[in-house]
């Protein structure tokens, strides 16, 4: 999928700031981004599951 997206201008010079300081191209640190925060399980899937591990603690104890 290709996407386009507007910054600021100082958004664009922080990105290529960033881009240029890591050895990337500002394309490949944006897809970097973008592919970290789509990896990364929302905060209240997070919450969701610790509450339910949390309350199933004994049970799993016993399955174990």
């Amino acid at each position: 999928m290709k996407l386009s997206i507007e910054l600021s201008a100082a958004q664009a010079e922080r990105l290529r700031h960033e881009a240029e300081r890591l050895g990337l191209s500002p394309e490949d640190l944006a897809r970097a981004v973008v592919a970290d925060v789509l990896a990364t399980p929302a905060e209240d899937f997070q919450a969701a599951a610790e509450r339910v591990i949390r309350k199933n603690q004994e049970l799993y104890r016993r399955l174990a």
